[in-house]
């Protein structure tokens, strides 16, 4: 099998890197574009060469899983035998903070979305996902109680085997920024790994470092312009969300998130922690909309899921009496 393309990979930053370590590859230093892979049995030696300066200057190890075109695909080669690469990616838990005033459909869809851009790198599995919604000391205009939030977003889950809501954030005495709600999950996550009974005396271990799920903040790509809005964003909270954690960033129309990222120096010097994913089938659906036709008396149906609907008509929420 041949591919044509730039390589992109996990690594140095620069447009043309490669995450590097397993078979071989043949990289013209000259045009530092690859113009042809070439996958040789179960070995999966690649042989790449540049056709305009014919040069095969240097090798560089490289594992096949890891190997990505321009368009995020992974190559894959003919033939060759993977027995069950997900074993050997980087297991992933995406979280998500907001107001979820209410939940609707294209929140669910980030996940999914985030999900298959993940899996597609070749590097990661994702294995969970979280909604946590935020405390009602936010202060945000037309924000019902968090117990509603909470309820709404837990009918709006009963159909995801990998998806589940978190009540921590929202029933603490105060408003929680960001970062600290990251910390939170992370201790969490590391606290509910298998334990080990070590020779020291019994006492317990966790297991391999390579076993230990990543945490990443999953949001649209609107967050990042926030992070230019001064005051809101503490800059060394900033950097601890992309440098510890890593983010993951849906398209939203209307907005740049390259621009935003070469705009913030801290953004640019974590970008390969930074994971910017197209949403394929643009949607503006926002709670904002939901909640002012909800006001107006007009149908939601299939803009939420219906026992959300549901509940929302039981407790009587967004109306105009309400408000």
């Amino acid at each position: 099998m041949f591919v044509n393309g730039p390589i992109m990979g996990k690594g140095s930053g620069l447009p043309w890197w490669v995450w590097c370590c397993g078979s071989y590859l043949d990289l013209c230093p000259l045009s530092r574009k690859v113009n042809k892979i070439k996958f040789l049995g179960k070995e999966t030696r690649e042989s790449l060469c540049c056709r305009k300066h014919r040069q095969i200057l240097c090798h560089i190890a490289l594992p096949l899983e890891h190997l990505l075109l321009e368009d995020s695909r992974v190559a894959t080669a003919v033939g060759v035998e993977v027995p069950d690469k997900m074993k050997s990616r980087i297991p992933v838990v995406l979280l998500a903070c907001g107001s979820f005033n209410p939940i609707t459909n294209m929140h669910l869809r980030l996940f999914e979305v985030a999900r298959d851009h993940l899996h597609q790198t070749g590097m990661y599995k994702v294995i969970g996902g979280i909604i946590s919604p935020v405390n009602d000391n936010y202060r945000k205009k037309d924000l019902v109680a968090a117990h509603h939030r909470v309820a709404m977003a837990r009918l709006a889950l009963q159909t995801s085997d990998w998806i589940r809501v978190d009540p921590w954030e929202s029933e603490q005495a105060q408003w929680m920024e960001t970062v600290k709600v990251l910390r939170h999950h992370h201790s969490e996550l590391l606290r509910s790994l298998p334990q080990t009974e070590g020779p020291d005396h019994g006492r317990a271990h966790s297991l391999a470092p390579t076993a230990v799920p990543e945490l990443k903040l999953l949001c649209g790509a609107d967050i990042l312009k926030t992070f230019q809005t001064p005051n809101l964003w503490k800059e060394a909270h900033i950097q601890e969300i992309v440098e510890k954690f890593g983010m993951v960033c849906v398209s939203r129309t209307g907005h740049n998130p390259k621009e935003y990222i070469s705009g913030s120096a801290i953004l640019q010097r974590y970008q390969h922690n930074i994971h910017l994913v197209r949403e394929p089938v643009q949607n503006e659906l926002s709670s904002t909309y939901i909640r002012r036709a909800l006001s107006q008396g007009q149908s939601v149906k299939y803009l939420l899921p219906d026992a959300v609907i549901t509940y929302i008509k039981e407790h009587n929420l967004y109306t105009g009496d309400s408000s």
